[in-house]
């Protein structure tokens, strides 16, 4: 299986480079190959072990039955006991809802409590509930950004993303397919750790290939700008 997703953690340079992403530490290898017990889902039952094209993936079936505490995605799969700060991900990632305005996987980061974190929402098409970066901050989900681009899902086919966290400068970055160019980007320092997840809104897709490189760190305090190294 190809590795395609990619978690760093850096602190101690102003901005994440791309050499700084090869030289950080690998936390934690996933193919999915064998199992997925690194991963906490908010319902088991939503959550399977598939085989596509000769690979296994992580299946999300359909919209878990766990109601958030405030309007944010309800199917969640967070990767356990790892807290990250700044950070590269990618994943290599497909769709398996049929078309639609807000067809979408999602990826979870900082997450600190079902009350505190950002999200990534994937969605075909852009308004204000959909295809952006959000904050959940002890309320309902905010846009942080008002893209005016959707995501050019293409049904049976996986797509490549990226995603990167700068918590020094705020910037959140994301690509999709094409891996030079973002096609989001947000700038927040509300939350500067927590755990990473993947799931969907209310849809259902396949996840596969998972690297997690970075510097692992201790918990802080919900609201605090840097976490004890």
């Amino acid at each position: 299986m190809r590795l395609s997703l990619i978690l760093t953690t850096l602190s101690i340079l102003p901005s994440l480079s791309v050499q700084a992403e090869k030289e950080l530490p690998v936390i934690h290898k996933e193919d999915f190959s064998k199992d997925a017990s690194a991963w906490k889902t908010t319902d088991d039952s939503k959550w399977k072990l598939t085989t596509v094209d000769g690979n296994q993936v992580y299946e999300l079936l359909g919209v878990s039955r766990y109601r958030p505490p405030f309007r944010s995605p309800h199917s969640i799969a967070l990767l356990k006991d790892k807290i990250v700060g700044s950070f590269v991900l990618t994943a290599r990632i497909q769709t398996t809802q049929t078309s639609r305005g807000h067809r979408d996987l999602c990826f979870f980061f900082n997450y600190q409590d079902p009350a505190h974190f950002y999200y990534l929402h994937l969605g075909e098409k852009p308004d204000p509930n959909s295809s952006q970066i959000f904050i959940v901050n002890q309320a309902a989900r905010k846009n942080l950004i008002l893209t005016k681009e959707g995501i050019p899902w293409k049904n049976g086919q996986f797509h490549d993303l990226k995603i990167v966290r700068d918590i020094e400068t705020g910037t959140i970055d994301v690509y999709f397919d094409d891996m030079e160019k973002p096609v989001k980007s947000a700038v927040d320092k509300t939350f500067t750790w927590g755990q990473v997840g993947i799931g969907s809104f209310d849809d259902k897709g396949y996840f596969d290939d998972i690297v997690l490189r970075g510097v692992e760190i201790k918990k802080g305090k919900p609201e605090g700008l840097h976490p004890e190294k």
